[in-house]
């Protein structure tokens, strides 16, 4: 028998599980509700807003939602509210995540999505209208110029990156991880956060052109072209 068929989950050797995957966060989705955080070494913890996430679009998305063009492709899309309205209005999306608790909410919700990292190979690449990066998605991966320079290659020439900001003028690479309010967490990974302004800067030294910027419901938004 080899060391991988003895492997035991991560919950029976009581090791921190995986991020996205089976922390925290897959509960916290299941039950449509936190309180849960990203918490940082130091102590440090930004609250995530479980109970939005997995609630109709609210009127900041709303907006959000009125400046895309098909198709669509929702980064990180969560419980998946955006992709379902999308679908619901007859635009063609798809989401995209690596949380299993995400991707099943989204399909039982009616919306397209596959159980993928941005960084995989993705279906239409180089041809969507429209990508999404909102809820703080920025912060894929650690590294947004990477983000960037990859959301870059899957939009069609001329198309748009919808992104949401952080709400304050942040510019900083971390590592978190996933929390709840009673202590049960996940693995460290890499994030980041970006302001307005980091944001339009980083975007513009990977090839965007910042076309719009908005606020709504105390959210900032950024529009991208390629």
């Amino acid at each position: 028998m080899s060391g991988t068929e003895l492997a035991e989950p991560a919950a029976l050797r009581n090791e921190p599980a995986e991020p996205w995957v089976d922390d925290p966060y897959g509960q916290a989705l299941r039950a449509g509700r936190g309180p849960l955080f990203l918490r940082r070494s130091d102590g440090w913890m930004l609250p995530l807003d479980v109970e939005r996430w997995c609630a109709e679009p609210d009127g900041a998305d709303t907006a959000l939602l009125d400046r895309c063009r098909g198709p669509v492709l929702d980064i990180g899309c969560g419980p998946g509210r955006l992709v379902v309205a999308l679908a619901g209005h007859g635009l063609a999306a798809l989401g995209v995540d690596v949380s299993p608790a995400a991707v099943a909410r989204t399909r039982d919700a009616g919306g397209p999505v596959l159980r993928r990292s941005v960084f995989d190979r993705l279906p239409a690449e180089g041809r969507w209208g429209t990508a999404l990066l909102v809820d703080g998605n920025v912060g894929i991966g650690g590294d947004p110029p990477a983000l960037l320079d990859r959301v870059r290659a899957l939009v069609a020439p001329g198309g748009r990156l919808l992104a949401e900001a952080a709400a304050h003028d942040v510019d900083e690479r971390l590592t978190v991880r996933v929390q709840d309010a009673g202590g049960r967490h996940g693995r460290e990974f890499p994030w980041a956060r970006l302001g307005p302004a980091a944001l339009v800067r980083l975007a513009a030294a990977t090839g965007w052109t910042p076309a719009d910027q908005w606020s709504a419901g105390g959210r900032i938004f950024i529009e991208l072209r390629s």
